[in-house]
């Protein structure tokens, strides 16, 4: 049974630290237990202009910041896109743009990616301006930093981390999974991610009373499929109720990365019964 969440459940308390720019005053984010998403918050207004310009810094902390930042209409990555976009195009080639530059490598922006960023906007805003902004970007992305790899950036899409390869259940796996304990107490939570093209084989829970698991999934695209049933497509924020006794799989689409919490339930005698592989003919009829 599939069911619709705000992602995710507030299991688990998320702090994110907070970041110090010296232009720009402090940064932060911080686990909105309202809407479960991570909120940004800013000072900088407040430290520096808070007693001799109070109302702009009002709209630079908590509005500027404040809401538009933390508006979900579009991720986070996105909207530093746009506004290192904005500031290049206007000719902003200080240190303001420099802390965007930055705030966008956090939120997931690669090299090569604002490498192409910077080349197609050259054309709408000048091609001064984006050697001015290339010569910022260079002290953010350095050369010496490692390439950032499909998994790390699929990694920062996500509010709970993918954990080490799940090599312990491998042999009931097809492709890479990897494994996170999100709560060994009370009630027992891990993180499975997917590499695109990985499932489990179909498999029960078993139990002769309560029991059975259920999957909220917090990033990516997959599916879950019971035996006899036809599939049914899982996307952030989807919840799956799998009762005990039922032959299933789950797992992630051809292109996609997939994770899911996966909450045990308790129950009379629980055990697991691992059986056949999910065939290829089986699974490349998803879309």
């Amino acid at each position: 049974m599939k069911n619709k969440v705000l992602p995710v459940l507030a299991v688990t308390a998320l702090v994110a630290g907070l970041v110090l720019n010296p232009c720009f005053g402090k940064e932060g984010r911080e686990f909105d237990k309202g809407v479960n998403m991570e909120k940004i918050t800013q000072t900088a207004g407040r430290v520096q202009l808070g007693n001799f310009a109070p109302e702009f810094a009002h709209f630079n902390d908590d509005i500027l910041f404040g809401e538009n930042w933390n508006n979900q209409d579009i991720d986070l990555k996105t909207r530093s896109i746009i506004t290192v976009v904005s500031l290049m195009s206007q000719g902003v080639v200080d240190s303001s743009l420099k802390y965007h530059l930055q705030t966008a490598k956090n939120n997931g922006v690669t090299k090569s990616e604002i490498a192409a960023i910077i080349t197609h906007n050259a054309f709408y805003a000048g091609w001064p301006k984006a050697w001015a902004v290339f010569n910022l970007a260079k002290e953010v992305w350095t050369d010496n930093e490692p390439p950032i790899t499909e998994k790390d950036a699929y990694a920062k899409t996500i509010m709970f981390p993918i954990g080490e390869p799940n090599n312990a259940y491998a042999k009931y796996f097809i492709g890479q999974s990897y494994l996170a304990p999100v709560s060994v107490q009370q009630v027992k939570i891990a993180n499975v991610t997917f590499e695109p093209k990985c499932r489990n084989n179909w498999h029960i829970h078993k139990a002769k009373s309560g029991g059975g698991q259920m999957l909220i999934a917090i990033g990516g695209r997959g599916y879950y499929q019971e035996w006899g049933k036809e599939p049914i497509e899982m996307k952030p924020g989807d919840v799956i109720n799998i009762p005990a006794n039922v032959k299933h799989w789950h797992g992630a689409a051809r292109d996609s990365w997939f994770s899911h919490l996966a909450v045990e339930l308790d129950g009379v005698d629980t055990s697991n019964e691992w059986l056949e592989p999910v065939t290829d003919g089986v699974y490349n009829k998803l879309k």
